[in-house]
């Protein structure tokens, strides 16, 4: 099967796989895209947490993005794990030179098991500067929370901090809603012209580690591939939950989905 895209993937390494670059790369291929990366930091975590984080220089961040896209161009570019301003700074001014339209940011800020993963002036910096560059933006609730000092208690909260996500600059936002005790999944997709609310079951699982950067690639590999960002939030979400439905249960803690749930092996193989 040849890739049907292209995307380049700008975020954290995480050694247990289920969630940072190793679930995007994961995703991308299992809807049939290849994947570049270049890696912002290195964590050393399982499921049960995060031990440590290793931060790459913020020249070496931009020689990977620059020195990848200028022999393989990528259709589309997802955004995750930003550890630094100066790094943040560095991608600004990759995305200048290379020019791609389709761009993707998932706000990663907090591990699952509450390892905060970004500081208070990148965070900052993030939402004054970056955000603006970005078709659309993924948080989940502390996330949101944290970018527009609102607290979010329901889905009419979840609107009004949206729209104080499109006054930032972002065309469009998705921010989910797995973080309210809801009986269902409520995720609210907005922007200037239209609010679309995407319903999902709950499944009772301790093992989501990794949905949010699972996500964010998948609908980044589907806008990629033509859909529009509204079609592309919708199918990133059947996609995820699929994968939390099918988890694997692997882990003592916080276990991953399953990334493959999206994929056919050929007869002759199983």
């Amino acid at each position: 099967m040849k890739p049907k895209s292209k995307i380049l993937i700008i975020a954290g390494s995480d050694s247990s796989g289920g969630a940072g670059i190793q679930a995007d790369i994961k995703t991308v291929t299992s809807l049939g895209s290849y994947a570049l990366t270049a890696v912002t930091a290195v964590t050393i975590q399982n499921t049960k947490g995060v031990k440590s984080v290793i931060p790459i220089s913020s020249k070496e961040v931009r020689n990977q993005i620059i020195y990848s896209a200028k022999d393989i161009r990528p259709d589309a570019i997802k955004i995750g794990m930003l550890n630094s301003k100066s790094v943040i700074e560095e991608i600004l001014v990759s995305l200048k030179k290379l020019k791609i339209k389709k761009i993707v940011l998932d706000p990663v800020m907090v591990a699952k098991g509450g390892a905060k993963l970004i500081d208070e002036k990148s965070i900052k910096f993030l939402k004054m500067k970056l955000i603006k560059h970005v078709n659309l933006v993924t948080p989940n609730i502390p996330e949101a929370e944290v970018l527009t000092e609102t607290k979010i208690r329901n889905k009419e909260d979840m609107i009004i901090a949206a729209n104080k996500l499109i006054k930032f600059g972002v065309k469009n936002v998705l921010i989910k809603g797995g973080h309210l005790k809801t009986k269902n999944v409520e995720d609210v997709f907005l922007n200037s012209s239209e609010v679309k609310i995407f319903k999902s079951p709950r499944y009772k699982t301790k093992n989501t580690h990794g949905t949010g950067c699972t996500l964010s690639s998948a609908i980044t590999t589907f806008y990629s591939c033509g859909k529009s960002i509204k079609k592309a939030c919708e199918l990133g979400i059947k996609y995820v939950n699929s994968a939390i439905l099918t988890n694997p249960k692997y882990g003592k803690g916080h276990g991953p989905i399953n990334h493959l749930n999206s994929m056919k092996i050929n007869k002759k193989f199983r």
